[in-house]
């Protein structure tokens, strides 16, 4: 989920694949997957208290939206100047910016809904 974003994110603004966007991709599924683990575990934690599957995924997901949310934005705020390449030697740090804005942009999204999803799938098996 954070590579599509992130090679679209470069996409979109025209940068290359370099070892600096590459570095941004590895932060990125650092991020992404601490979304995912805590999404899981509050699950995990629902069903342990007898909450009904459905229940305990509806519940994370409203739980998690917020403290999912302010991180992502933060973390893309934060970016901004490293992206408009402000200041020297920015330029060269701009694509990590890119990946990193651009996959937060498209995975928080899609962790909200195929996470719960996969859990679902998997739990069934």
């Amino acid at each position: 989920m954070a590579v599509i974003g992130a090679v679209f994110g470069l996409l979109v603004v025209g940068s290359d694949l370099s070892l600096m966007s590459m570095i941004g991709i590895i932060m990125l599924m650092g991020l992404v997957s601490k979304n995912a683990i805590l999404l899981v575990d509050f699950t995990k934690q629902q069903r342990a208290a007898g909450v009904e599957r459905n229940a305990a995924r509806q519940k994370a997901a409203l739980t998690r939206l917020r403290p999912i949310a302010m991180t992502s934005l933060a973390v893309i705020f934060s970016m901004l100047p490293l992206a408009l390449a402000l200041g020297p030697g920015a330029e060269s740090r701009a694509p990590m910016a890119h990946a990193i804005i651009g996959g937060l942009s498209t995975s928080t999204m899609l962790t909200l809904v195929v996470v719960p999803v996969t859990y679902t799938i998997l739990d069934d098996i």
